[in-house]
This record gives structure tokens, sequence and C-alpha cells, in this order.
């Protein structure tokens, strides 16, 4: 008898008429697969991959159940019977591995990024430029009717079962709450009527598809908006939900335009688990809980305490499609964790491009992107052991290559190193812990503390060599550069150099705000304290304001120290920055009372401080410190030399490419490579 580690995690749950062998659930998550001509074929592919990684049960991206509820003009739909036959190709894969699959059926309302959309009332989102049409009662009737064939649908295209999406600010969400439904009719004003669209919509679906068919409902527990539902509200419909058939409750938290992080790095881990604890004490269905789950032992966590019955992970299972059959099998420490950064998934998503992972560029790439074995194992030399250095060498490794990493540095990680102590991006320590269990696990010989000249790597006898040196800080002419108030942001993140109280930051990119983040902490935090957070975020736990937040007012923290943030452009700050991400890093320093100056010419630096033109007025900052973020250079000194001799070498990550550090973009080089040497 095998044992495991997580027992909660990997007992099986019995709904009636069917049985889910593990409390995992791979939640929703749209792919852009969906939308790709063929995309169906790499989506079985992609889902087939998770199945055997020992997932219990998925549920899909979200399908509209007609044209208006699209997520975009030629987004996907399960509305006709001629559309099951590619639907067919998804669960027949699952189905061979032995996995069970859920649809979500997901109507956008106002949140639709087309000109057809359509809500309760005929009120904008602030996240969408097209204003949704009002609709008619006609059209209400004939959308619940939508649902319910959408579920049909489902059922004959082989699905287990269905999750009806009434959370995170869509359709249902938007009948259910007064922030956009302002309806006087039957199906607007008091909560009852409010409610009657979700109600109806799930007795339609229970009555097409008969008993024997999972219905998961997503309910918004937390709306985090203002004028969304009460605690109480919340509970009357989960009960009524109950009433009417609904097989499990899944957690959703937070609509889209809220302006409180919810999927972030910086969120803690398991943020929302106590609102689905809460719901537990009202009913006896099965409920889901949902958000920052990225480890086993947090999911355990949550299963052991009763706060709920299953667990959902949707990014964790992009990361690592084999978390669940590592977690079972006492493996936890091969897990390829998600750190949250949304920068290859959402962002993605949100740009109308296939999403992927910024840790396994392989997600959603399952049929293009893969590392057989190598029918001509080569000597190769890596150099650098930065996020490039790792991925190339374990995924070459993988393919059978006998691989050296020489890293000049006694510590492997490369700007991960920096990023892992800046408050918030704790998570990416968990990338390099990943990184090194892989390369212990892929017997690759890792030397660090070991400096390459071109004369050693022309001696060593390589049959190829990968240059992943990545970057050096770039230095702009200025006059004075050379102060000792000066410093460039690698010995500020790595603690060589201590700030003073006041701080000036030159360079408004990505790694500028990072600098601000980590300054303003005193000393720097490595954990996420819950409670702090939800205080700062001015999150209501007991849920008695409306949607948790109306008229609660955030904890301001206590800045550090005084920090302007520079940039020469005269436009928005934090342009750059990731478009799922980049407002909580703006809010954060607002928060911090970090003072922004754009459009600005440096003068000067001296025992003063920092001269600079704005308006073409001169000001003097009186700093302490000045930090460097002015952008990078890359390392090349050794392509030149290797190049001059002939030897076949490469350049990936962040020496192929410097700009503002990007290590979505560095680990895919790397992963492309290893699987063309």
């Amino acid at each position: 008898m095998t044992t495991t580690p997580y027992p909660y995690l990997f007992k099986s749950l019995e709904l009636g008429f069917i049985t889910i062998k593990n409390r995992i659930l791979m939640g929703s998550m749209h792919t852009g697969l969906e939308d790709e001509r063929g995309g169906f074929r790499k989506l079985a592919a992609f889902y087939r991959e998770r199945v055997r990684g020992g997932v219990g049960l998925i549920v899909t991206g979200g399908i509209a159940p007609n044209f208006r509820g699209r997520i975009a003009p030629f987004g996907c739909q399960l509305s006709f019977p001629w559309q099951v036959g590619k639907h067919r190709i998804v669960t027949d894969s699952v189905h061979m591995e032995g996995g069970r699959i859920c649809l979500q059926i997901l109507h956008t309302g106002r949140y639709a990024y087309h000109p057809f959309s359509v809500a309760p009332s005929s009120i904008k989102a602030v996240i969408n430029p097209f204003k949704p049409t009002e609709m008619s009662r006609r059209q209400i009737h004939k959308t619940i009717g939508d649902f319910a064939t959408t579920a049909l649908l489902a059922r004959r295209a082989g699905y287990d079962g269905v999750e009806i999406m009434g959370s995170e600010g869509y359709l249902i969400n938007q009948f259910i709450c007064r922030r956009v439904n302002r309806r006087s009719d039957e199906w607007g004003g008091e909560y009852a009527n409010r409610i009657r669209f979700p109600l109806e919509i799930v007795s339609a679906v229970r009555e097409k598809v008969g008993e024997d068919f999972i219905i998961i409902f997503r309910l918004s527990m937390l709306d985090l908006v203002e004028q969304g539902s009460t605690w109480d509200e919340v509970v009357l419909l989960a009960k009524k939900l109950e009433e009417n058939g609904v097989t499990m409750i899944n957690t959703g938290i937070g609509w889209h335009e809220s302006r409180i992080p919810t999927i972030a790095t910086s969120v803690p881990r398991a943020a929302f688990s106590w609102v689905t604890a809460r719901m537990k004490e009202e009913i006896s269905l099965p409920l889901i809980t949902t958000n920052r789950i990225n480890t086993p032992e947090v999911a355990e966590e949550i299963l052991e305490q009763g706060r709920a019955d299953m667990v959902s992970m949707a990014r964790p299972l992009l990361a690592d499609p084999y978390f669940a059959a590592k977690a079972q099998g006492g493996r936890q420490d091969e897990i390829n964790t998600c750190i949250g950064c949304n920068q290859a998934c959402l962002d993605h998503v949100f740009r109308n491009k296939r999403a992927s992972c910024l840790v396994n560029p392989q997600a959603c790439y399952e049929t293009e992107l893969n590392f057989p074995p190598t029918a001509s194992p080569k000597k190769i030399a890596v150099v650098g052991g930065g996020p490039a250095g790792l991925a190339f060498a374990c995924y070459s490794a993988q393919r059978g290559h006998t691989v050296t990493l020489f890293d000049a540095r006694t510590e492997l990680g490369g700007q991960f190193s920096f990023a892992k102590d800046i408050p918030g991006k704790e998570e990416f320590r968990e990338t390099l812990r990943y990184f090194k269990r892989r390369l212990e696990v892929l017997g690759i010989d890792v030397r660090t503390g070991s400096y390459q000249s071109s004369a050693d790597l022309r001696n060593g006898g390589y049959d190829a060599i990968v240059l992943a040196t990545g970057v050096v800080p770039r230095i702009p002419e200025i006059d004075g550069i050379n102060h000792p108030k000066v410093a460039v942001y690698p010995d500020i993140l790595s603690g060589k150099i201590v700030a003073g109280e006041r701080v000036a930051v030159l360079g408004a990119g990505g790694i500028g705000y990072d600098v601000c983040e980590f300054l303003c902490e005193a000393p720097p935090s490595h954990s996420l304290d819950l409670n702090l957070w939800l205080k700062e975020w001015g999150i209501d736990t007991t849920v008695s304001h409306p949607g948790g937040v109306e008229g609660v007012k955030p904890h301001k923290p206590k800045p550090a120290r005084k920090i302007y943030l520079l940039q020469r452009k005269a436009g928005k700050f934090g342009k750059t920055l990731q478009p799922t991400t980049g407002w909580i890093h703006r809010i954060a320093l607002k928060k911090r009372k970090v003072e922004m100056i754009g459009g600005v010419t440096y003068e000067k630096i001296d025992d003063s401080g920092l001269h600079i033109y704005k308006e073409g007025q001169p000001q003097v900052l009186e700093v302490d410190t000045i930090v460097l973020c002015t952008g990078q250079l890359s390392r090349r000194d050794l392509w030149e030399e290797l190049k001059a001799v002939g030897l076949p070498v490469h350049l990936i990550g962040g020496a192929l490419e410097a700009g503002e550090l990007d290590a979505k973009r560095a680990i895919r080089q790397a992963a492309e490579l290893a699987s063309a040497i």
C-alpha cells in the first residue's frame, strides 16, 4: 500500500454519481488555444499532460453560451451541434488518460471586448472601452436558455459536467449586484429579483442535463468592489443554489475591475480560504477554494483544517503539469512552483496572445516545444547561472547532453537572486529552489565561484558553449556619477550598500519600482502576514460591508524612507510594467508616499544631492543615496573572443538582449535552444 505525505489532498471525493480521485481541481483558465485555428488539438495535449500528472478534475477556460457573451469577437462559444466535434477531441483525450473534465460556461456581459456586449443595465466597465446594451426581458430569457443549451451540448461532447461562471464581475455577477444592475423590473431592485437570473440558469441547466452530471457554480463570495454583495446575501444565494440542484460551489474572489490584488505574487498564499471556510458553516455542498494555493503543503493544510473540500489551482498546473504526481509520490521538492507573476499567462491573454508560463515555457506548447532524448550527445559548457543558464542546463541535460554549468558568483540565480528579496516577490525563491533541485536530479556538474576565460573554454573540449552571462547596469553620463552617494541597483538589493534616509531612484521601469518597494520596507520583509495584508488593502473579513470593502479604510503603512522616483520622460509612470500587475505596484508606491518626478534632466551629483531641471527650472533633491536603475548592457566579452576563434557559441538571456530584464524571454530562449541543439 502506497502512502502519501498529503492524505487529505489525495482522498477521493464522492459526488454520488461520480467519484473524483483526489481533491485537486485544475481551475478555469483561458489559454488562447480555444480561439486558434486547430487549437483544440493543442488544447487536448495541454489537458492530457495535466491528467497524466495526476489532477483530479479539470475545468476548461470560459466558453460562451452565445455570440454576445463571447470574450472577443472571434472568441469560442458552444451553441450548435456542429461545434460539438472539436470539443470531443479534448474530452476523448482526457478520458483516455482516466481524467474528468468540466466545461466552464462564461457569459462576459459588459466585460466582452466587442461592441455587441450586453448587461443588466447600460453601464460601461472602467476596464473596457465598449459600453453594453441593456438586456431586454426577451434577451434575458433567451440567455437562460442558451446556458442550458450549452450545458446539453457539453454533455453530448463528453464533458463530465459544467461550471457556471457566476463571479469575477461577469454577466451573472452583474445581475446579482446593485453596482451594475439598476433595473426596476422583475430582474432588478430587491435582492430576490437580482438573483433570479443565476437561479433560473441553474434550474434550466439541471433540467436539460439530468441528475448524473456535475454542475459547479462559481459563486462570488467576496466581490471586492463597492455596491457588491454582503455576506448574508452571498449565503442566501448559496443556499438557493443548493436547492436548485448545484453539485458543488466554487469560490470566486473579486471583480476584474477591483483595485485589490487577488492572484499576484504579492498576495499571501491561500489569502482567501477563510471566506470558503465561513461558507462551509452554512451549506452542505462540497466547496472548492481558490487563489494563491501553489504548494501541496498549503493545499493539505486547507483541507485538513476543513476550510474546503477541494482546492482549485490553475496557474500552478501551468507551471508544473506533474504537480499532483510529484506531491503524491513524495517528490514535492521537485515541483516547479507557480510564482504568481502573471507575465506569460494572464498578461498574454489580456494581449490576445496564447498563454504560457514564465517558469515553464512548454505550457500550452506541448505539441511544439519538446525535449526528446538526443541521438548525438554533446559536451556543453554553460556560462552563467541566472534563469537562462539554469533553464538551458536543465533542459539540455534532460535530453542527454553532458553539461557543466559555470558561474563566477558563489550563489546561483543571477537577477533572480535580487528579485527574491523584494517585498512581494518572495515566491521567486521557489524558482531557484526548483532549478537547484533539478540540477541535482539530472546530475549536472555545477561550478560556482568559477570565472571562465575564453582560454579556459577553448581548452575544455566542448562541442558547444552557451553564454548566459547576463547584464551589467548601464551607467548614465551625469556629472559626478562617481560620487559616493551613487549606487547601482544590484548593490542595494544585495545589501552590499545600505541606502540612507532620503533616496533618489533614477529610472522608473520595472527595476526602479522594485527598488522603491525594497527601500520602502523597514527592514525588507521576507514573509507575508495575511492579517496585515488584509488591513493594508481594506478588506473586511466579516463581509458585513457590501463587497467586503465599501466604507472600509485601508491601512496606510508608514514609509521607511523619503523616496523620489525619477524619469526623463514626461509621460505616465510605469508604462512598461505588466498590464495585470503594474497597477498594484503603482498603488503600493502611492501608499508609501513615493514622490514621482517625470520630465527631468539630470544636471549633476555632489555633496548637496541630485541637481535636476524640471520644466526648465533647477531643483536640488537633498538625498543621501542615488540609486541607478537606468537600464542594462549585455555582458558579451566572452562572445567576441570565442567567435573570433570559430568555436560553436550561443547567446541567450540578457547576454543576447538586455532591455528591460525579462526572465520570461530568457527562459523561453533557453528552452528553444535546448530543444534544437
